[in-house]
């Protein structure tokens, strides 16, 4: 099986009031390289037409892997999603 197929094999239960993810689009402006970009495996960062940094935490992996590259401290807040919400991974 193909990445693609193996990740719709997760369900995702969403945190509709409390986003366990904030960036600060100010901060993301600013940098040059944007990682988050090409880092993330669930590829929800994107740059909209206004070349601001567009962001959906609704299909995040939790692996932190954003937090970790962000060269400008653009995410605000990065947390677990509170119990019973975010990712239960399906296969392997």
């Amino acid at each position: 099986m193909e990445a693609p197929e193996l990740l719709s094999l997760n369900k995702f239960n969403v945190d509709e009031q409390e986003p366990h993810i904030v960036i600060d689009q100010e901060i993301c402006i600013t940098c040059g390289k944007k990682p988050c970009l090409y880092i993330c495996p669930a590829r929800l960062y994107r740059l909209d037409k206004n070349e601001q940094i567009s962001f959906d935490y609704a299909g995040c992996l939790e692996c932190g892997t954003c937090r970790v590259l962000c060269q400008k401290k653009g995410i605000l807040k990065w947390v677990y999603p509170r119990g019973t919400f975010g990712i239960s991974f399906r296969y392997g």
